[in-house]
């Protein structure tokens, strides 16, 4: 796992080659006074990445702080299952909540919507920090973190995830910094 020691704009490049094809998704556009405080990328040597994360923070009216973390993975990998505090049990993939019934909420990703189910994390530390989130866009999983649990309430059919991998000037202007969230 390549995980940079601060979110900048030069480490994010960096981030994208780490990747390769590999999607990194972003909720986009990002909301006055967000900012990307956090990325990682899990890929072997030469090859591309087989999961990413990227964290991003601002505040709400009703919340305060937020964090919101976009994980894309290859099922196997984990790197969702640890974000969302599963890490402990064991688990790598989310559990059968997803699919279940009709997803809770639907973003988008390019014109397609993705469907998202609420995964439990009742059984994990600070079971009550989070809200997850988990559905599969182009084969992969897509799980979204966000803290604290509340902010949840944030994710409308409206929400728009851009692989910004594909995204070619417009990331100069994007805002990096703040600290990283603890995983």
């Amino acid at each position: 796992m390549w995980r940079p020691d601060a979110a900048s704009y030069d480490d994010f490049a960096a981030h994208l080659g780490h990747a390769g094809s590999f999607p990194t998704y972003l909720p986009w556009p990002l909301g006055p006074g967000w900012i990307v405080t956090d990325f990682a990328v899990v890929a072997a040597d030469g090859r591309d990445g087989r999961a990413t994360m990227t964290c991003v923070s601002g505040t709400s009216a009703l919340d305060g702080p937020v964090d919101v973390l976009v994980i894309s993975e290859e099922a196997g990998t984990g790197l969702g299952a640890r974000l969302a505090g599963f890490g402990a049990d064991g688990r790598v993939d989310p559990g059968e909540e997803v699919g279940d019934g009709p997803a809770t909420v639907k973003v988008r990703i390019g014109s397609f919507p993705v469907g998202l189910w609420p995964v439990s994390v009742s059984g994990s530390e600070g079971e009550w920090d989070r809200s997850v989130v988990v559905g599969e866009a182009e084969g992969r999983w897509l799980w979204i973190v966000l803290r604290p649990a509340s902010a949840i309430l944030l994710l409308r059919d409206d929400w728009i995830l851009r692989d910004v991998s594909e995204t070619g000037p417009q990331l100069v202007a994007l805002p990096f910094g703040g600290p990283a969230p603890p995983w």
